[in-house]
């Protein structure tokens, strides 16, 4: 299974809260902070969300 590299691109400051708890539960804390996810459908639509503030990028299963 794939899985997605997101990082946090833009700042949180001035965003609405659903968009602040949708990044803290894709594991983003900071700018420029990584989280390594599985490629599933749950998690592909709280990247869809919050798309702006974020950079996706698919990585191989190693």
């Amino acid at each position: 299974m794939a899985k997605l590299k997101v990082t946090l691109v833009r700042s949180l400051i001035s965003r609405p809260e659903t968009q602040r708890k949708t990044i803290q539960s894709l594991g983003l804390h900071k700018m420029n902070s990584v989280s390594i996810l599985p490629d599933t459908p749950s998690i592909r639509g709280q990247v869809k969300k919050v798309e702006h503030l974020v950079k996706v990028e698919e990585v191989s299963d190693e």
